[in-house]
């Protein structure tokens, strides 16, 4: 079988590219950006067709777009479709063996600034399939295989929070299988800030949350990485956070643990290379003030460094037995 990135430039290779140049001709900026997002969008229909051979056997799949509460953001406010619901993706997996019966939702939420839930994630939703819950994973605005313009509609800790929460509302209304009363979220670094705002905002909407290595405060985040880095920020939010020091603070979980009303277990790694543990340490020690209870593990210097308990490893599986062993405590 042909690796599925290389598969995905065989395919976008034999194909004319959207604003492709002359071959004599350097490419624009545009066309370069076009030819991203395109490659992005071929991979992603070869990655959906990926997920019936890797967990197919064992659950329904199924790819949802729904309108989302939160409008599509337009150059033009008074355009036409200005305001209008910006649309939205996800997927939905059902245990085969559940038949009629109903079980608890997880809402699993990929990390990225831009990224997607891909089969990459296949050996973990395996694992929450084989123990019975249903699963949704919401494809929020800014997710890469989309194109350029639902790329672009990325909200950093704005809307895309509420993406989430409206894939979480769809399934609970229309999948049978899915006991409406027993719902938990659970996400990895970007998905782990998606995972705790989720609990912040709607904490009457969740059982239970998992947020492994979330990103938690962007303030104290922008100091320790890179211009380049902050500067991507700047274009999200629309200043640096110099400019707008609140703006950041608004859309940083760490200054909204006050409301945290939802059990919560929280993971971070010494030698994580992405999210710095000092980050997520400044979370759980402002979780700890607010007199909140909750649940963390630091590990010490985990192999894997900021995929330390995701990938195939004996120490992640062994961590990822926890996660599992938490949420069914609140969950079943």
């Amino acid at each position: 079988m042909i690796a599925r990135p290389l598969l995905a430039l065989a395919v976008i290779a034999s194909a004319p590219l959207a604003g492709a140049q002359e071959p004599s001709r350097p490419p624009t900026p545009l066309s370069e950006r076009a030819a991203a997002r395109r490659f992005e969008s071929v991979s992603k229909a070869i990655d959906d067709v990926y997920w019936h051979f890797k967990v197919g056997d064992i659950a329904q799949i199924d790819k949802i777009t729904i309108a989302a509460s939160k409008p599509i953001r337009m150059s033009n406010p008074t355009g036409q479709g200005a305001g209008n619901p910006l649309l939205i993706y996800g997927y939905t997996f059902v245990p085969k063996s559940l038949g009629a019966k109903k079980a608890p939702l997880i809402v699993f939420v990929h990390g990225g600034v831009h990224g997607d839930f891909d089969t990459g994630f296949a050996h973990i939703l395996r694992e929450l399939l084989e123990q019975g819950y249903v699963v949704t994973a919401p494809e929020y605005r800014g997710s890469t295989g989309y194109g350029g313009e639902f790329y672009d509609q990325i909200d950093y800790g704005g809307t895309e929070i509420d993406d989430t929460h409206d894939i979480r509302d769809w399934a609970v209304e229309n999948i049978p299988q899915v006991d409406p009363t027993k719902v938990g979220i659970i996400g990895w670094s970007h998905g782990g800030y998606h995972a705790l705002f989720n609990v912040f905002r709607w904490p009457a909407d969740y059982k239970v949350a998992y947020a492994g290595v979330p990103v938690s405060d962007l303030v104290q985040r922008m100091g320790y990485k890179s211009q380049g880095y902050r500067d991507l920020f700047a274009s999200f939010i629309g200043k640096s956070a110099e400019d707008n020091p609140m703006e950041y603070r608004r859309r940083s979980p760490v200054n909204h643990v006050d409301k945290l009303a939802t059990p919560l277990l929280v993971h971070t790694n010494t030698n994580d290379e992405d999210v710095n543990v000092m980050e997520v340490q400044h979370l759980i020690d402002a979780l700890k003030a607010a007199g909140k209870t909750f649940e963390y593990k630091i590990y010490q210097d985990a192999p894997g460094g900021h995929a330390f308990n995701t990938i195939d490893t004996k120490l992640a599986r062994e961590s990822r037995r926890e996660i599992w062993a938490f949420l069914a405590k609140h969950l079943r």
